[in-house]
């Protein structure tokens, strides 16, 4: 009787452990370089970045962050260096429960960052890719219209403004087939509700119809149906 009261004791313990591990969010890495410096990790719940664990390095470049994650979402990874300079300090990575491993240089913080471990990260990456070039396109469109010393006509600042417009559409065009065709990705409704949310609502109302369940129930799931609702 008492071997089998000390099996259920095991198993109910390693169930408490599979359920803990399934809502832990585990960020570890390696910062090359980096002698002295704060880490911390931290999300938006609402509207304001909250830092949820940090660790304080000295010497080694190594680091591991923990905290309590039921539903993919953004997050960020900030090094306080001690240099008073905040620029290139800040990793955004889209986390899922589980372990996510982060790889990077001090100097490089943001531009050279290798993640690994989250799905929902890939698909973040592979959508930001296309995204960029068409930004970069329209960069070079208003400096071309911004040029003093070309003194363009006005029916060429007409021709940019067009050009820039139906970049603008293509660039909506990709944002909405992107979500379609990731329908089972946390990826999609995230990409509904923080890139385009001023799109026309038949085509938000497509991205979430599209979803399944276990994405429409996610945190950005729920903020495209509070969306849709206003």
């Amino acid at each position: 009787m008492k071997n089998y009261i000390y099996a259920l004791i095991a198993l109910f313990a390693l169930n408490s452990c599979g359920d803990n591990q399934k809502d832990t969010l585990t960020v570890t890495g390696n910062i090359k370089g980096l002698k002295k410096g704060t880490v911390y990790l931290q999300h938006i719940p609402d509207s304001i970045l909250v830092s949820v664990d940090s660790v304080t390095i000295k010497g080694d470049g190594k680091f591991t962050l923990q905290t309590e994650l039921k539903s993919p979402e953004i997050f960020y990874l900030y090094l306080d260096k001690k240099d008073n300079n905040d620029i290139n300090d800040r990793i955004t990575l889209f986390a899922e429960p589980g372990t996510v491993t982060v790889q990077t240089d001090w100097n490089t913080f943001d531009t050279t960052a290798k993640i690994t471990g989250s799905e929902s990260h890939e698909k973040l990456e592979e959508y930001r890719k296309t995204m960029s070039n068409i930004n970069k396109k329209n960069v070079e469109i208003m400096m071309a219209a911004a040029r003093p010393e070309n003194e363009l006509a006005q029916i060429s600042i007409d021709s940019l403004q067009n050009i820039s417009n139906r970049n603008t559409q293509r660039g909506y065009a990709y944002s909405i087939n992107f979500a379609l065709n990731n329908k089972t990705s946390f990826i999609a409704p995230y990409i509904a509700v923080k890139e385009i949310p001023d799109a026309n609502k038949k085509y938000l109302d497509s991205i979430y119809g599209s979803l399944s369940e276990e994405v429409a129930n996610s945190k950005y799931g729920k903020e495209l149906a509070q969306l849709l609702n206003k």
